[in-house]
């Protein structure tokens, strides 16, 4: 699984406080000018306070390749953003790139019946091809493991609420795996707005 920031809103946190700040004072947001302490005081002060409207304001995308179809359905749950995925009704899948779950993978029986799954799967998918079944059609054999690539756009306030589900060790492996590289990545461009969530 690769997970990469491939955007977001410039300097995130400065825009969120000037929200914050715009709320309770004459000036417009455009006019604030605000020090790097402020901006930290506000920022902690809207998620104390609940004023998680403010952090609306910046949003991420992120650049997610290789996980399963098993997690790209458990993160489009998540209707407060925007999904791009690879669409496997066009694009073919010319070998079994799957994800194992590590309690298959530690497990040398299971790994072998997983291994034949899967081979099966992706033979049948090659033979329906040539027989002249559209890949739309063709691809209803391959398995649920099958690795595909998505496109996310989450605001900072749904991106916290997305770390506060799945980053609980009660959350499946993968999509708390994504979750933390997620996280890793908001926090290298706001750190204050996420320092309160841990891994």
């Amino acid at each position: 699984m690769e997970v990469k920031l491939l955007a977001y809103t410039p300097e995130p946190e400065l825009l969120c406080a000037k929200a914050m700040r715009a709320c309770r004072t004459q000036e417009p947001a455009s006019e604030l000018e605000l020090p790097e302490q402020d901006v930290a005081r506000l920022i902690r002060a809207a998620k104390k306070l609940g004023h998680l409207s403010v952090l609306e304001h910046a949003s991420f995308t992120f650049s997610i390749f290789g996980i399963s179809r098993v997690c790209s359905h458990q993160l489009v749950r998540h209707r407060m953003a925007s999904y791009s995925q690879q669409s496997h009704r066009r694009v073919a899948r010319k070998s079994a790139e799957v994800v194992v779950p590590p309690s298959i993978e530690r497990n040398e029986g299971a790994r072998e019946l997983f291994n034949k799954a899967v081979d099966h799967s992706f033979s049948l998918f090659s033979k329906l091809l040539e027989l002249k079944i559209p890949l739309e059609d063709a691809r209803y054999v391959l398995p649920n493991a099958v690795m595909t690539n998505i496109t996310v756009t989450m605001n900072a306030r749904e991106l916290l609420h997305f770390f506060k589900l799945r980053l609980e060790a009660s959350s499946q492996w993968e999509i708390r795996d994504l979750a933390e590289k997620m996280l890793q990545e908001a926090k290298k461009v706001a750190p204050i707005m996420f320092e309160d969530t841990e891994i």
